[in-house]
């Protein structure tokens, strides 16, 4: 998960809960049956060896485009489970198919595996021994949910028709990652029909979230270059002024009440080198409309009324981030799933698009539909926040086990033999 503003310390906790309301139940329920008895049995039985495989990452985190090590402890699990396995694919990108006996649809399941650079104390047992660098956005529980969740699946696969490619996914952070696997190819050979994945997050340990629709504001950028033998001050303080006044929340409004078209302009400092101004800056936004909006303006609005002999040029890119949009059908029936096994309390919807992180998942879903969702790790009890980035980050290990069970559940639903 990236973070966008690095002065708000900020997690997804930050938004708030409510009943399922826009993520009512399918027609057809979804029945637990001796299935989910099997993946809860299986997942339970190995919730301490997945632990301490989470605590070996924890301690040695690797960043964006690093993750040598990673990549081989999860190439090699995937190997002793008997799954096809690929590696290399975007930099330390990994791939496994896990077959089901019968014939069926391919779905895929992410899971990204880097590290932030942080120089702040981790506070836990097990801290990194990599310094400057540490797991403080989760990334190790969710390489350590995805193993888990293919060795449950591993043990159901006569009850399966279709496969599953789990992907593990580097440089999720510098958000190259998913682009760089999709340039290599990664759905060539058969491409997946969904996709799914999670993220950890500040919702109490034992939850799940999320929603139909919007759930993470996609992330633009943009250059303007202003030149010329005119008053470039006076220009680039106008232009400044047009681009924040483009803006409907600040991030001061981080976690606060967010419609799904706003958008929150980042402007960082002018840059002056000899007769040239540049401005460069992001826009985080999730509605189509008002990202039309934005980059009208900036692409071609800013240039009136401006001090004379100055001439503006721009470069808008519009989902650098992609962001998250989940499939609305999916996400109703994936939640619905999640239910059958973990009860109605385990389940939550997204009901606020955070404005202040976003993920490149969506760059998997801009080329097949899915379902994300937030996987509760925070203690309030033992003072754990489970945000995010923060520095104090802790994830209550329980949610190992929550979110492979969970994830576990969508999946065998979307593959199960009827």
């Amino acid at each position: 998960m990236l973070r966008i503003h690095p002065a708000r310390l900020l997690g997804i906790g930050a938004v708030a809960l409510s009943a399922c309301a826009n993520l009512a139940s399918p027609t057809r329920p979804v029945e637990p049956g001796p299935l989910a008895e099997m993946l809860r049995a299986v997942i339970s039985r190995d919730e301490a060896k997945w632990i301490a495989f989470r605590r070996d990452l924890h301690r040695h985190p690797e960043l964006s485009g690093a993750e040598s090590r990673t990549s081989g402890l999860v190439a090699s699990e995937l190997r002793r489970l008997g799954l096809e396995v690929q590696t290399g694919i975007g930099g330390y990108g990994v791939v496994a198919i896990a077959r089901g006996a019968h014939p069926g649809p391919m779905i895929a399941y992410r899971a990204d595996m880097d590290a932030v650079s942080s120089t702040a104390g981790d506070p836990v047992d097990f801290p990194s021994v990599t310094p400057g660098v540490r797991h403080i956005c989760g990334h190790d529980v969710h390489t350590t949910v995805a193993l888990a969740l293919a060795t449950a699946l591993m043990h159901v696969r006569d009850s399966l028709a279709g496969s599953v490619m789990f992907i593990f996914q580097p440089a999720e952070e510098t958000a190259t990652g998913a682009k760089a696997m999709l340039a290599a190819g990664v759905f060539g050979i058969q491409k997946p029909v969904e996709i799914y994945g999670l993220h950890t997050s500040g919702y109490e340990q034992g939850m799940l979230a999320t929603t139909a629709g919007p759930m993470m504001a996609g992330r633009d950028r943009f250059d303007v270059v202003l030149s010329g033998t005119g008053d470039l001050a006076a220009a680039g303080a106008e232009i400044s002024q047009r681009i924040n006044a483009l803006g409907t929340v600040d991030p001061s409004q981080f976690g606060t009440s967010q419609p799904v078209d706003f958008v929150m302009i980042q402007l960082g400092r002018p840059q002056t080198t000899g007769t040239q101004v540049r401005l460069s800056g992001w826009v985080s936004v999730a509605s189509p409309i008002a990202r039309a909006r934005v980059a009208a303006v900036i692409r071609t609005g800013l240039a009136t009324s401006l001090p004379t002999a100055v001439t503006v040029t721009t470069n808008y890119e519009e989902r650098w981030i992609a962001g998250v949009t989940n499939d609305s059908a999916r996400a109703i029936t994936a939640a619905a799933a999640v239910r059958a096994v973990l009860g109605d309390q385990a389940v939550a919807a997204v009901t606020k698009i955070p404005a202040g992180f976003s993920e490149d998942f969506g760059s998997f879903q801009d080329q097949v539909p899915g379902v994300f969702f937030f996987l509760g790790v925070a203690n309030t009890a033992n003072g754990w926040n489970g945000l995010p980035h923060h520095p104090d980050y802790v994830a209550d290990e329980r949610a190992i086990r929550v979110g492979a069970l969970g994830m576990a559940s969508v999946l065998v639903d979307r593959l199960r033999v009827r």
